[in-house]
């Protein structure tokens, strides 16, 4: 017994290297079969990384590779081995499917097509390197490290570096160029949000009800999932309070809705988006 568990991490690292490899041949397939060859690029390193590989007629590997050492040595120091380990794992074999695409013929002519099934390759891609702990953009490290500095969020940093390159875009390429690049983009956004969270996205509720024992024993029979009784008092009533709370799926919020208005209509219902659900006896399945 002792050694199967010893296997279980090795087993888990090799299943996270087996995702991010997959990832970054989606990547690079999006990059090389319909961005580049209709002069769009995506954002971060990379799409500097296809600027300079365009105006130096240069492969796109090498700069992909190149571009990111800095930022490695960085997260090195300041996010860990492990991270850093992971991206360059996904960085170097970025570096290797795109030169391999470079010479497949690109499979669509369409600047519609180029930009919609593009920005949805991309964001499958990425989404399996960054929900296997890789990530392929320098700039997201430099972005964590100044939001511990300075008063402003990943995101917000990470958009105001992509603000210069789509501009640079604009005057390499054309600004009709820049503007697929963006729409590219928030596609490719959109889709990494749907990889990391999946299909099955999970919501938070929080249920105020003087029929809380009937509500909470309907959720466990019906939904098998389990609810959580925490106790509070009214504020402007003073009077002591049942909370229920129970995480249930996207798919499962209609029938949780009929069940709490069978029960008491007038019940206080809130519901929140969930990132992710570890430990307890949750389970991401769907219904029967």
């Amino acid at each position: 017994m002792p050694s199967e568990h010893r296997k279980t991490p090795w087993l888990l690292f090799l299943w996270r290297m087996l995702w991010m490899t997959i990832g970054t041949f989606l990547v690079a397939l999006a990059l090389e079969q319909f961005l580049i060859p209709h002069r769009m690029i995506d954002g971060g390193v990379v799409g500097v990384a296809i600027i300079i590989a365009h105006l130096t007629h240069t492969p796109l590997g090498l700069w992909t590779l190149f571009l990111n050492v800095p930022f490695l040595y960085l997260g090195y120091r300041e996010i860990g081995k492990t991270f850093v380990f992971s991206t360059l794992y996904s960085i170097s074999f970025l570096s290797i499917w795109v030169t391999i695409l470079n010479h497949w013929p690109p499979l669509v002519d369409s600047y519609f097509l180029a930009t919609v099934f593009g920005g949805l390759i991309l964001g499958i891609g990425v989404g399996l390197i960054l929900r296997n702990g890789g990530s392929l953009d320098g700039t997201e490290i430099v972005s964590l490290v100044l939001s511990e500095r300075l008063d402003f969020s990943v995101g917000e940093i990470v958009m105001f570096f992509n603000v210069f390159i789509f501009s640079a875009a604009a005057v390499f390429f054309s600004l009709e160029s820049a503007m697929y690049s963006v729409i590219v983009y928030y596609v490719a956004y959109r889709v990494i949000d749907l990889v990391l969270q999946g299909l099955d996205e999970m919501k938070s509720v929080v249920i105020i009800s003087s029929e809380s024992k009937p509500i909470a024993e309907a959720i466990m029979a019906r939904l098998g999932r389990g609810v959580t009784h925490l106790y509070g008092r009214g504020g402007y009533t003073g009077e002591d309070k049942e909370i229920l709370f129970v995480i249930v799926t996207r798919l499962e919020i209609s029938k949780l809705r009929s069940i709490i208005e069978m029960y008491d209509p007038h019940a206080f219902v809130t519901i929140e988006n969930v990132h992710d659900v570890m430990g307890g006896r949750f389970n991401k399945r769907s219904i029967h």
